[in-house]
């Protein structure tokens, strides 16, 4: 790999830094009190391209490299970690459609995802079936020349905003032959919504969704009844990877914050760096992150070289997020009393990672991944 950005990659990092730091950043606690997504936070980042990073150019987006979703994914998070979810979500939905849908769905359901118009949700998990998702019970019952949804979606990450939303739901037998994708409009006489009172990224709007006979015409269908689990599964190896970039964005943050503490703060007439204690377990998280970065980025660049990511995403997904977690809490460690409060970031930043460990995959399922890959199917769990 070649790790040197162009002069345009490199000029666009420090455009996302400006961002973050100048209009992101200042919102990041108050949207976490307000438990709500600002509609002008979605704005702006549509304003930055940053929702159709991965959408077409003649749908309206940026037809960015996966590599550069995960850099403003990155920078984004040292700013504000929730904003990156909108960058997540619109890059895995668009990414699906782009690959599924045909030129004229894409054309009608692409563009507004991309200026923002449309804040796109994920519906996979339903309450008894999370990690097991081939086994979803949400029904789409035929009704002339479409369906009707008809059960309960729970965990969706913007789930109290979103517009419009990819679901998942059962149009055949039992198994993942018998699930189809399709993209909806989430039509409040047919779709009742009632938010998670979360940990952290309360902002994000975390939420279940309940579908009560939802209308869904056959022009809805993305892709081959029968093949949506497959098809839309496939999605998900890159996006891991830019979750785990998201999370260490976010503890990067802390540990520079913590760095500058070092040397302000003062105990025994020195500045607190000058003691091993203090000063070896930020060197420690300093390298496991750089490591974790690396991983996340190689996952990217696979993807954009058409080479097999799967392990490389599954690695990702189960390190970055749990060690940004454990980072962040030693960088709060490092502060003491004063970052032990609602009014840190560094608290925030903590309560928000975690939810990052639970969501788009746990760890147990990541390390399967990678367990089958490097000691085969035979010998693996």
């Amino acid at each position: 790999m070649d790790f040197t950005l162009s002069e345009e990659e490199q000029a666009y990092r420090q455009e996302l830094q400006r961002f973050a730091t100048k209009v992101l950043a200042p919102h990041y606690q108050s949207d976490d009190k307000a438990a709500k997504l600002r509609p002008e936070l979605v704005a702006d980042m549509a304003g930055m391209g940053l929702t159709g990073l991965r959408i077409p150019e003649r749908h309206g987006g940026q037809e960015a490299s996966a590599v550069i979703a995960g850099m403003a994914a990155e920078e984004v998070a040292h700013g504000d970690f929730n904003a990156a979810y909108l960058i997540i979500v619109s890059a895995l939905v668009s990414d699906i459609l782009t690959r599924n849908a045909t030129e004229e769905q894409q054309a009608a359901w692409l563009p507004p995802i991309a200026s923002g118009e449309i804040v796109p949700a994920f519906c996979i998990t339903e309450p008894e079936h999370g990690t097991d998702a081939a086994k979803l019970e949400m029904k789409a019952v035929p009704d002339g020349d479409g369906w009707r949804l008809t059960g309960e979606k729970t965990s969706i990450t913007l789930g109290m905003s979103a517009h419009s939303a990819l679901v998942l739901a059962r149009t055949g037998g039992p198994g993942a032959r018998g699930v189809s994708a399709f993209w909806v409009d989430l039509d409040e006489r047919y779709v009742s919504r009632a938010a998670f009172d979360d940990l952290g990224s309360r902002a994000i709007g975390r939420a279940s969704l309940h579908f009560d006979g939802l209308p869904v015409p056959r022009e809805a269908l993305v892709g081959a009844e029968g093949e949506g689990f497959v098809s839309v599964m496939q999605g998900f190896d890159y996006s891991r990877a830019i979750i785990g970039l998201a999370c260490l964005g976010a503890a990067q943050v802390s540990l520079a914050e913590a760095c500058q503490w070092a040397r302000d703060r003062e105990a025994f007439g020195h500045p607190i760096g000058k003691f091993q204690g203090v000063s070896f377990p930020l060197a420690e998280y300093a390298t496991y992150l750089r490591g974790a970065r690396h991983i996340c980025y190689e996952a990217l660049w696979r993807k954009d070289n058409g080479i097999e990511h799967g392990t490389e995403a599954a690695m990702a997904k189960f390190w970055a997020p749990k060690l940004a977690a454990e980072a962040i809490h030693q960088c709060l460690l490092t502060f003491g009393h004063l970052a032990y409060s609602s009014e840190s970031p560094i608290a925030q930043r903590l309560r928000d990672v975690i939810g990052l460990e639970i969501g788009d995959g746990t760890a147990q399922v990541s390390k399967l991944v990678i367990s089958r890959n490097l000691l085969g199917r035979t010998y693996a769990p």
